[in-house]
Order: C-alpha cells, then sequence, then structure tokens
C-alpha cells in the first residue's frame, strides 16, 4: 500500500489536483483512497458529482457509537473511497485536532483493512504544519509528501515552511519529500523560482501542470478534467503526473531497501 500526503498552501490547487490524481489512478485499475484533511471538506466533491459529502467530525458529533464506516466513506469516479476529516463547529475547537480524531477513527473503523487500497492520498492543508496538520507526516500515515506550489512568492513561502517541517521531523521516522509539483500560474521566471525552491531542499519537480480553463470547466460540472475531458492535453498532464507521484514513492522505498 501506498501511502501519500499533498500538502500545498490554500488556493493553490491542491484538492483539484489530488483528485485529478485519484481519478487517474483509479483509471489504472487501482484501488484509492482520498482523505481530506482541510476543514472546508471540499478536497473530494469532484470526485462525487459537486455533492457535499458529511464529514467523518460532523458524523462521530451525530451518532456518538453508532457511526458505520459506510457513512464516513462515499465511492466516486472509479470507485476512488472519498473520505472529509472536516473540522470542529466554527469558533470551537482545533482543526488540526479535528484531522486527528478523524484519521484516528478510520483506524479504529477498520476501513483501510475493509477498502484495502492500493493507495492512499491525504490531502492536507499546507498555510499550517503545526499539531494536527502535520498528523499525516507521521509515521504510519503517509510515506512521502509531495508538496504543490506555483511560482508566486506565497506559495513558495508555504511550500518552503511545509518542507522545513518535513526536515525538522525526519529524525523521528515521520514521511520523507518526495518531491515538488508546480501548477502553473504563469508569473514571471516560474520555472526557475520553483526549480531553484525544490534544489534548496535537495528535492525536484517532479510534474508540471499548465494553467488551463478545462480544470474550472470541469469544477462547474462537478467533475475531474479526468472524466469530464478524458482526451485533452490537461487530461494526459494529469496522468503523466499520478505516474511521476508514484514511480518518486516506489523509488524512494527501493532506495531505502538497499540502505537497510
Amino acid at each position: 500500500m501506498i501511502k501519500i500526503a499533498v500538502y500545498g498552501k490554500g488556493g493553490i490547487g491542491k484538492s483539484t489536483t489530488v483528485s485529478n490524481i485519484a481519478a487517474a489512478l483509479a483509471d489504472e485499475g487501482l484501488q484509492v483512497m482520498q482523505i481530506g484533511c482541510d476543514p472546508k471538506a471540499d478536497s473530494t466533491s469532484c470526485l462525487h458529482g459537486g455533492k457535499r459529502i458529511k464529514t467523518v467530525l460532523e458524523l462521530v458529533r451525530q451518532k456518538p457509537g453508532q457511526l458505520t464506516l459506510d457513512e464516513m466513506v462515499t465511492k466516486g469516479y472509479g470507485g476512488v473511497a472519498c473520505v472529509e476529516a472536516g473540522g470542529p463547529t466554527p469558533g470551537s475547537g482545533c482543526a488540526g485536532r479535528g484531522i486527528i480524531t478523524a484519521l484516528e477513527k478510520l483506524e479504529e473503523m477498520g476501513a483501510y483493512e475493509v477498502y484495502r487500497p492500493d493507495v492512499i492520498i491525504y490531502d492536507v492543508l499546507g498555510d499550517v504544519v503545526c499539531g494536527g496538520f502535520s498528523a499525516p507526516m507521521r509515521d504510519g500515515y503517509a510515506d512521502s509528501v509531495f508538496v504543490i506550489t506555483s511560482g508566486e512568492n506565497m506559495a513558495i513561502y508555504a511550500a518552503a515552511n511545509i518542507a522545513m517541517a518535513i526536515e525538522n521531523f525526519r529524525d523521528r521516522g515521520y514521511a520523507n519529500l518526495g518531491g515538488i509539483i508546480l501548477n502553473r500560474k504563469n508569473v514571471r521566471d516560474e520555472d526557475k523560482k520553483v526549480a531553484d525552491f525544490a534544489e534548496e531542499f535537495h528535492s525536484s519537480i517532479v510534474g508540471t501542470l499548465d494553467r488551463s480553463d478545462l480544470v474550472q470547466q470541469a469544477e462547474e460540472m462537478g467533475k475531474t478534467v479526468i472524466e469530464a475531458f478524458p482526451e485533452s492535453d490537461m487530461a494526459a498532464q494529469y496522468r503523466t503526473l499520478a505516474k511521476a507521484v508514484l514511480q518518486a514513492v516506489k523509488g524512494k522505498d527501493e532506495a531505502d531497501a538497499e540502505t537497510d
């Protein structure tokens, strides 16, 4: 089982990218589980017609002791198992702690044994990397973290904070930095800025995505680009990225095995 966490600044296109990767992997015959770890709970919406699904935290509050696994997991495009962690009631509680609670509940309910995913993708808000927001980096959850950024200064700043957190947690057995995903916003010197950032953290750009109107059009349809425009160049870019991400994780695993 391959376990991946994807982090990035809010608004960078993280959930869109993750959903399209999940759809591309599902099309390859893999069983995928996507876990949204953002309090907005909109990570998986394009995998099931744009409809909102109940979050784990909502269900825990509404049905304490009576919650079933089927209520926590919604099957989407290509059989992707969709989960939204959710957040606390506005004005009370810690959103990061909510992520921890949701992940613990999935384990407690045996979600991974029941759905037997080949790939798990955690979609995590990257503006904050403390407390519960760092939970998917921890041992037992993700094996590798991929960071999405554009060439915009604030996006790179957030990406650098995430990369530093991964580096600081390295000695604790947490996930490694699998690579950088460039989601282009067509700003000046974008490729060079992101390449320099990747080099600074001894990483590399594993894939790039062009800016495309098809992304917004697909989202307005409540679909991924993979589903809505399967023959498009943008869909091909997502498929290439999905393969590159898997290869990066497998390559790191092989390198670790040789070291051991």
